[in-house]
């Protein structure tokens, strides 16, 4: 662990001294158009790397598990990796290196446009470099030449009951683009695994440039009685094309949906879609089951639908206590909310420990083209109302809100329907496919064991309730363990502390007896 924070402190001491623009132009070191040409250079440096890495490393210890890690959702275990994007509990979401601010300044814009284009923070991702206008306009004119959908994908979207979640809809119509996948057959022919992701960068390139024209047609079959979503436009970018689709021409619009789909892009590995992405890809399905598989956790609404529900809670607010409500008045509505067993939506966070800075750009956003909307005014009275509140409580770690506490009510100001169909991600779960398969990662397959198991091996281990347990990874648990603890108990003779050094088993006994 003393490895990691070192390196991580030393590249960070080294970034804080140049400027974002001097660190852009240095990483910028290719002006190749072809991002597939450019990633064919990248694979072997970055499969070596990882080579080198897991031969100097492969035995290292990064962390150590506790019972409530176990019970708590894996919160905090050091598991898998993530290059794309890193999450910090105090500075918030950094993209290869960069906050949301360095990428709102450093990625290229749509002319005349204030917002980082989508594209260009793909090509971060993927590269690890900041893009020039060219390479962005030939992602997006990519993007284009590869939207259209096959005539059964076609048919299937227009055939589906209103009643139909949009999020049902959205995921059925991706797997169902699975009789697509060149990964897919490719695979099937036999071709070498060092070839994997040469297929996969065709699928998930497939994918991104067909999801606006699967989203947008939900979304008129759902909200604009089916009216056809129009023709994809190859001088425009992958955004403006999609709000074209979706019937909105409005320039503002256009731009806070650049911003929303850019922020949302990556938000490190651990959560329920992109993990969920991570595993089933892992097991060598194509890029369209994986990505659908995420889209069903996204649905969920401690996920993706938290969106919709802060909205649903702003509209019920909003109805019982007016647009000109009293900062007492919603205090109120909170405390009984509270009291009632419900939560407040938007607020609150796994990792951060701040307000989100996803929460803080739409928010300026809105201050400079929302400051009279009755809807961002209430979102701007519960963030004042609602932090103070749950400090009181004592119970919660991060009081602030999150990225959902805003995005709903801005779509809204300018009568769209934000249903979470729209809620992007996309580069996300779609570049942990491209990833995966260039440094050719394993199928996922973690271990668990009952509470029964657990217990017992506790006992056996501990010999009372007396002595916590800190879990780390040793193959020579029976040579290890007794002396480890002897000299460690030695030290600290009130609070003994064993350190378990079985990686798979907490049953496992070592040979020489455990009481001093």
């Amino acid at each position: 662990m003393a490895l990691f924070r070192m390196t991580a402190s030393r590249f960070t001491e080294v970034r804080q001294k140049m400027s974002p623009a001097l660190t852009a132009l240095l990483r910028n070191f290719s002006d190749s158009t072809d991002l597939k040409a450019v990633l064919a250079k990248k694979v072997p440096e970055e499969q070596e790397r990882v080579k080198n890495f897991r031969k100097a490393y492969g035995a290292t210890k990064i962390g150590h598990v506790t019972v409530d890690m176990m019970y708590g959702g894996m919160r905090g275990i050091k598991g898998l990796v993530c290059e794309t994007s890193v999450l910090d509990p105090d500075e918030g979401i950094r993209f290869r290196g960069y906050s949301i601010p360095e990428c709102q300044k450093l990625l290229p814009k749509a002319k005349g446009g204030s917002q980082p284009l989508p594209e260009g923070l793909f090509w971060l991702l993927i590269t690890g470099q900041v893009p020039n206008q060219a390479q962005v306009q030939a992602v997006s004119k990519e993007w284009a030449k590869r939207a259209a959908l096959s005539l059964h994908v076609a048919t299937l979207l227009y055939n589906f009951p209103p009643t139909l979640h949009p999020m049902s809809q959205f995921s059925c119509a991706i797997t169902a683009l699975s009789s697509e996948s060149k990964f897919a057959r490719a695979y099937s022919s036999g071709v070498h695994k060092s070839k994997y992701w040469e297929y996969v960068y065709e699928d998930v390139m497939d994918l991104i440039a067909k999801l606006p024209v699967v989203a947008a047609t939900i979304y008129r079959n759902t909200y604009r009685h089916g009216k056809g979503a129009g023709a994809i436009d190859a001088s425009k970018d992958w955004s403006q094309n999609f709000c074209r689709m979706l019937g909105y021409d409005n320039p503002e619009f256009t731009e806070l949906m650049r911003l929303y789909l850019t922020i949302h892009s990556d938000h490190e590995g651990g959560n329920v879609s992109a993990h969920t992405v991570h595993l089933v890809g892992s097991a060598l399905s194509d890029p369209y089951l994986s990505f659908a598989a995420g889209m069903n956790g996204l649905a969920g609404p401690l996920h993706g639908l938290a969106n919709q529900e802060v909205l649903i809670f702003l509209k019920k607010l909003q109805k019982e206590l007016g647009d000109n409500a009293t900062d007492d008045a919603v205090k109120e509505f909170i405390c009984r909310t509270l009291k009632s067993g419900q939560v407040v939506p938007g607020y609150g966070h796994a990792v951060l420990r701040k307000t989100d800075p996803r929460f803080a750009c739409q928010r300026e956003f809105a201050q400079k083209h929302l400051p009279n909307d009755p809807l961002f005014r209430l979102v701007s009275q519960v963030y004042k109302v609602v932090p103070p509140i749950l400090m009181e409580t004592g119970k919660v770690k991060n009081p602030w809100p999150n990225v959902d506490a805003h995005s709903g009510a801005k779509f809204t100001s300018y009568k769209y329907r934000p249903v979470h169909t729209l809620r992007s991600h996309l580069v996300r779960r779609i570049r942990y496919q491209g990833w995966e398969r260039k440094v050719n990662e394993t199928c996922v397959r973690d271990r668990k064991q009952t509470l029964g198991k657990t217990t017992k091996g506790l006992k056996a281990l501990t010999g009372s309730t007396g002595i916590r347990i800190r879990r780390t990874f040793h193959p020579e648990f029976r040579r290890d363990a007794y002396t480890r603890r002897k000299y460690i108990i030695k030290r600290n003779q009130f609070k003994p502390l064993i350190v378990l050094t079985c990686a798979d088993d907490f049953t496992a006994k070592p040979q020489a007896p455990l009481r001093p």
